[in-house]
């Protein structure tokens, strides 16, 4: 890490450093960046909550499940406002339509940007493949909730 930052303060590029280390500059700098938050000049915490793999666990198990109230319930503001319990069941059978019924889901990934802990979990159905990526707040409140083909995730 002390080498990274040192070259990055002689000037040496993201896509330098990834280079040398042999992975792409946004694995370079997610691995070693130190971003500073626009707004106030501080440093970002960049370390998801302890507790986001269980939690996005749960609101999975809750979507399997049909409980789309208990989804909902964790839900921002802004969330709440946009997407209903039934426009949420609406697109969780869509997806179903598409690809069969739900059977697992697997490990789940949690990263940080800004005020945001962001998880990728990949889900299992039968005849095909699905990644959720729900965005959490510190809060642990829902900021957004996506069910995206594993390519685009």
């Amino acid at each position: 890490m002390a080498a990274v930052q040192q070259v990055r303060g002689e000037g040496a590029s993201w896509q330098v450093i990834g280079d040398a280390l042999g992975v792409t500059r946004q694995a370079a700098f997610q691995r070693y960046g130190r971003p500073t938050d626009p707004r106030t000049g501080e440093l970002m915490n960049t370390i998801p909550f302890a507790d986001a793999a269980p939690l996005a666990a749960t609101v999975i198990d809750d979507l399997a499940e049909a409980r789309w109230g208990a989804v909902t319930a964790r839900f921002d503001d802004t969330m709440r406002a946009g997407l209903s319990a039934d426009a949420l069941a609406a697109a969780w059978a869509q997806i179903v339509g598409l690809a069969g019924s739900y059977e697992k889901r697997g490990a789940t990934e949690a990263t940080r940007a800004a005020d945001i802990t962001i998880t990728n979990t990949p889900l299992g159905f039968e005849a095909g493949d699905y990644v959720a990526r729900i965005a959490f707040r510190d809060d642990r409140t829902i900021a957004g909730l996506h069910i995206l083909n594993p390519e685009a995730a």
